[in-house]
């Protein structure tokens, strides 16, 4: 099979389509989807294919449209379509109209429904790497002001985070995402603290001090020489440390070791989401220990 499949290909496959699920995205090629879905298909029994599509942002409502139209199942959603696609939907879950974003589309009965795995996946990828819930944890959020940063910051507010700090580069869109989650944490009868600060905040080492978990959403980290986003010093011993790249070790992983502190990377978040995603087209369990191995196995050649 073709590692990435475009607009072009959709069109010639009309009711004969050799995916029935896939990942869209611009760029794709990179998507851990793939192996991931096909290892839980083949440990189903079921004979479906998963597999890439290359789709441009003018080309996602002609996409959505043929999607439907050549059997597909499903599809996953990855930048820049995660929140262009709502308009193009017949039904989005109440979750998702939180999120502000659909990562899961499922076509049945000549409908598309939109859903968002993306936080509950967190949920799930937290209490499996440090045996804890979310929810019960003062979370510092590096990066609050892209996609990633807004949907964690969205999830912490629904699950209660007793306090919340939210850092940007820009100060400006930590504060938009403040107003936010604290209007959401109202909505949903808690009592979260929300503070947001900028990157060079001078009080940014006290609030580490009284966080309990970081999770890192920025791209910082992603290539090879990257510094990690905080010094070292504001590390100890206990803290939590999650950072959202999977790709490598980053250097806020390995300073964060170094210092004694507890960490997990975004492969345990990208699997549950896929887990989540998964039980919404096939109203089932998914093989969570087949999806994880095939992720792994990914990982491993992908850093080779």
């Amino acid at each position: 099979m073709r590692p990435v499949f475009n607009l072009q290909d959709l069109r010639q496959w009309k009711t004969d389509a050799p995916l029935q699920l896939a990942v869209l995205g611009d760029p794709v090629a990179h998507s851990a989807s793939p192996p991931m879905h096909m290892a839980a298909l083949r440990s189903c029994g079921l004979a479906h294919a998963y597999g890439r599509l290359h789709i441009k942002p003018e080309e996602l409502e002609e996409t959505t449209l043929l999607l439907a139209q050549s059997g597909f199942l499903g599809v996953n959603l990855t930048i820049p379509h995660k929140t262009a696609i709502l308009p193009l939907l017949d039904h989005i879950d109440p979750h998702a109209r939180i999120m502000g974003a659909v990562n899961t589309v499922s076509f049945q009965n000549g409908r598309t429904s939109g859903f968002n795995t993306d936080g509950r996946g967190l949920v799930r990828a937290i209490a499996e790497d440090f045996g804890v819930q979310l929810g019960a944890l003062r979370v510092m959020i590096l990066g609050a002001g892209g996609g990633a940063g807004r949907a964690i910051a969205i999830q912490c507010a629904i699950e209660g985070c007793p306090q919340m700090t939210l850092v940007n580069r820009t100060r400006q869109k930590a504060e938009v995402l403040a107003a936010e989650v604290r209007s959401l944490a109202l909505e949903q009868g808690t009592t979260s603290r929300v503070a947001m600060l900028g990157n060079d905040a001078p009080d940014l080492a006290d609030f580490a001090r009284e966080t309990d978990l970081i999770i890192q959403c920025s791209s910082l980290g992603m290539q090879e020489h990257d510094a990690s986003p905080r010094p070292s010093q504001m590390l100890r011993p206990g803290l939590l440390v999650y950072d959202t790249i999977y790709s490598r070790e980053t250097q806020l992983i390995l300073d964060a070791r170094d210092r004694g502190a507890r960490t997990a990377n975004g492969l345990s978040m990208l699997l549950h989401q896929g887990a989540l995603a998964f039980e919404i087209w096939f109203h089932r369990a998914a093989p969570v220990d087949a999806m994880r191995s095939a992720l792994l196995e990914f990982r491993q050649t992908f850093l080779q």
